[in-house]
Order: structure tokens, then C-alpha cells, then sequence
């Protein structure tokens, strides 16, 4: 008998009754799952676990894309404003520069008209300012008028409260103008007080200062002192007389005890010139 006899001793269900025992479970699965809550309070427990967590982040995760979205939305939207009010600032700003300049130009006009009454005897034209040498100072510059205009050269120019120049060059178009502040210029002037002559003469070093430099003034008398004008002179051979050149500021006995010299504030601002009158007529014509 052996090894068969033993296999056929073996306990086995047949198929048919574990197939039945199975549908009898799922049944009283069935009807526990209806009549209590043996099944859904395990599940329940585990989606509280799981799935709650889950839709909370989720929850959080759209709070805060939209919280996003409506900060990009605000960002956006203030860009924009911010890029309109900048805009607005640069045409305000534009429209103050204009109008500085403007009001700027107005009170040289006005400067002007009053020159042209204080000496009326001499014709004059008006002339802007289109062109500089180099440096702070208007020593040397170009006008917007000249032969054209009746512009020539030797022609004296007068801003502000008085002489700024003489011209030296002329085009069809432009004038070249060198300032009494200039280095290489030289004139005569009078006190008006006294009548006492002296000589006038740039010095671009010194304007850093505020002055220009007169000497050889005879004051016997010792009757020339501070604050008293100086004008051109009579006797000069180019510019017209009675053009106020400006005020004495220091005056001091020179070595030799015969002359005096010292310093003039010019009457015109050399740092600051636009507009201009150029006297059209010349000197020996005036005489």
C-alpha cells in the first residue's frame, strides 16, 4: 500500500461547498452592512485619516492660488496706475520747465524793454543768444543776427543793466560778441560822480569772483569811493558813451601814489545770457 494508500487519506472540501460558504458570507455582509454600522465606521474612520487631510490641502491649495491670482491682478492693475501717474509727472514737469523758462524769458524781455527806454537816444536790435565758447562765463558767444539785420563789427551790446560787449565777427545770420569780461579786453571807462577816467579790463580768473579789473583812475581829489558807477567813456574809440559798466567794489592807492585801481561788479550777469541788444549804430557814426 505505501504512499498511495496515504494520499488518498487526506482531508479535502469539495468545490461546490467553499463556493457556498462564500455567497452565505457576502449575504451576511450584505445585511450587516444594511441593518448596522459595523462596516461604514472602520471606513469612515480611515477617510477621516485620509481623505479629509487630502481635501484640506487641497482647500488650502485653491485659497491661496487665488489669493495669488488676485494679488497678480492688484499688481497688474497698479503697475499700470503707477505707469500713468509717472506719465503725468513727466508731461507736469515738462509743463513747469516751460513755464520756469517762460517766466525766465519774460523777465529778460522785460530787462530789455527797460534798457531800450533808459538809453532810447540809440537804435537797437534785439538778438538771442544761439552759441558759447566753452566755460561758465559768456566771454566770447554767438547771436541769431547779423548782416542781414544790419549787424557790423564794433557795434556795442547791452543786457541786463548795461554793456556786455562789442562784435567782432559777422555772418549773414550771426554775430560773434566779445564780452568786456573776456580776458583780451580792454576799454575805457568814467566815473560818473566825478567824471574821472580809468581803464577797464577782463580777467575770466577774477569773474570767479564776481569782478573785473579797472586801473590808472586819477583821483586827486580822492573823491571816488565804493558803490559809485562807471560807464564807457567819451573818449573811447569804439563803444558809445554813458553805457553802464557797472560798480566800483574796492579801490586802492597804486605804488607809484598817482593812480588808483581795484575792482568793478559788472552791471550784466555774465553767467546767465539769452537775449541781447546790439546798438546798430557804430561810434564815429554816433560823433
Amino acid at each position: 500500500m505505501g504512499k498511495r494508500g496515504q494520499r488518498r487519506d487526506r482531508f479535502s472540501i469539495p468545490a461546490k461547498y467553499i463556493f457556498l460558504i462564500l455567497t452565505i458570507l457576502c449575504v451576511a455582509m450584505m445585511i450587516i452592512s444594511f441593518t448596522t454600522d459595523f462596516v461604514s465606521e472602520p471606513l469612515d474612520t480611515a477617510a477621516g485619516y485620509v481623505i479629509v487631510p487630502f481635501q484640506r490641502g487641497l482647500g488650502a491649495a485653491g485659497a491661496w492660488l487665488s489669493g495669488r491670482s488676485e494679488n497678480i491682478k492688484k499688481i497688474n492693475e497698479l503697475t499700470e496706475e503707477n505707469a500713468e501717474l509717472k506719465e503725468r509727472i513727466d508731461e507736469l514737469t515738462i509743463r513747469i520747465n516751460d513755464l520756469q523758462r517762460d517766466k525766465y524769458e519774460l523777465s529778460q524781455l522785460r530787462s530789455l524793454f527797460l534798457l531800450d527806454e533808459q538809453y532810447s537816444d540809440y537804435k537797437k536790435v534785439g538778438a538771442r543768444v544761439i552759441g558759447k565758447d566753452t566755460g561758465n562765463w559768456f566771454s566770447s558767444f554767438i547771436i541769431d543776427k547779423g548782416s542781414r539785420d544790419g549787424i557790423m563789427t564794433d557795434m556795442n551790446v547791452m543786457a541786463g543793466s548795461g554793456l556786455v560787449g562789442i562784435v567782432t565777427n559777422v555772418g549773414p545770420n550771426w554775430a560773434k560778441v566779445r564780452s568786456i569780461i573776456d580776458d583780451t579786453s580792454s576799454l575805457s571807462g568814467m566815473v560818473m560822480s566825478t567824471s574821472d577816467t580809468l581803464i577797464v579790463s577782463g580777467d575770466l580768473e577774477l569773474m570767479d569772483d564776481g569782478y573785473i579789473r579797472f586801473s590808472q583812475l586819477i583821483d586827486e581829489d580822492d573823491a571816488v569811493a565804493s558803490g559809485d558807477q562807471v560807464v564807457t567813456s567819451t573818449i573811447s574809440n569804439k563803444y558809445l558813451p554813458g553805457i553802464s559798466i557797472g560798480y566800483i567794489t574796492e579801490i586802492e592807492k597804486d605804488a607809484n601814489n598817482l593812480t588808483k585801481s581795484g575792482f568793478i561788479t559788472p552791471a550784466v550777469d555774465f553767467k546767465r545770457l539769452t537775449t541781447v541788444l546790439v546798438v546798430t549804430e557804430l561810434k564815429e557814426e554816433s560823433e
